[in-house]
């Protein structure tokens, strides 16, 4: 049995892969409260997995407009996976109590979850797109930019519509050439593509595996929005958010903003 290799002439080649040095560093607690680490770390965590998703869901973009279903539908599988990942982390920070939390929330000013530009990225990249949740960052150029550009850009639902419709499927051309800019309305013509796409194919199918897939991540989705109340729920009840917002009142109605939204009315009418 081989032993492990234990000498290197700087540092080890896995802290120099992870960059550990950068990452310890960017624990910086502004209390001595012993519970704000727990805070910090899993929100730094979080934002790591927000620019993963980012990513991923651009990928599978690029991969539906190639008309490669398949490997779309592989990443946003793991997509799914990523929000799991992310649901489990609401657990330290719900395990707060407010007297825990209100221990050191004063040091986080004005900061909130709400300014997140990489979450704003992946809800538009989902669909939910909202020109005034892209002015909180016009005093970061470079951000405020990616996140017009990304608010114009195709979501991922309208690659898959434009797919639905490149596979014969009725998608109403207005939809398919909306201002990509606005909220998206639904429409019973995707609805009743959606049912079509049920009814008529099953397991195996790549246009179901993608429609499967797709409700998978929209429900890992509206799991992490609930988690999220709840752990403020848990925190702060009703005050209101660090960044100005109502709080739990915010997220509550943040909520209602489905993604996918025909992919569940359509189970209505099957």
């Amino acid at each position: 049995m081989r032993s492990p290799t234990v000498d290197f002439a700087h540092g080890t080649p896995y802290d120099e892969y992870v960059g550990t040095d950068v990452l310890h560093t960017l624990l910086r607690p502004r209390t001595d409260v012993p519970e704000e680490p727990a805070f910090l770390v899993t929100t730094q965590v979080m934002e790591l997995y927000f620019g993963l998703i980012r990513a991923e869901l651009r990928l599978a973009v690029r991969r539906l407009d190639e008309d490669d279903v398949t490997a779309a539908t592989v990443v946003l599988r793991r997509v799914t996976r990523y929000l799991e990942v992310l649901n489990v982390a609401w657990s330290a920070l719900g395990a707060l109590t407010p007297p825990q939390f209100n221990a050191f929330r004063d040091s986080l000013g004005e900061g909130s979850g709400f300014q997140s530009a990489m979450y704003r990225h992946v809800e538009f990249l989902l669909g939910n797109k909202s020109e005034p949740l892209t002015r909180p960052h016009r005093g970061s150029p470079e951000h405020y930019r990616e996140l017009l550009e990304a608010l114009r850009a195709p979501s991922l639902y309208d690659a898959v519509l434009a797919l639905l419709s490149r596979h014969g499927h009725p998608i109403p051309a207005e939809t398919l050439a909306r201002d990509r800019a606005e909220p998206y309305t639904p429409s019973p013509v995707v609805e009743a593509a959606w049912v079509r796409v049920y009814t008529e194919h099953g397991p195996g199918d790549e246009l179901w595996e993608l429609a499967e897939t797709l409700t998978d991540m929209s429900e890992r989705f509206s799991e992490w929005r609930y988690r999220h109340l709840m752990s403020v729920r848990r925190t702060m009840g009703a005050k209101i958010g660090t960044g100005g917002s109502s709080g739990a009142g915010w997220l509550e109605r943040s909520m209602r903003r489905e993604v996918f939204p025909e992919l569940w009315s359509a189970r209505t009418a099957m």
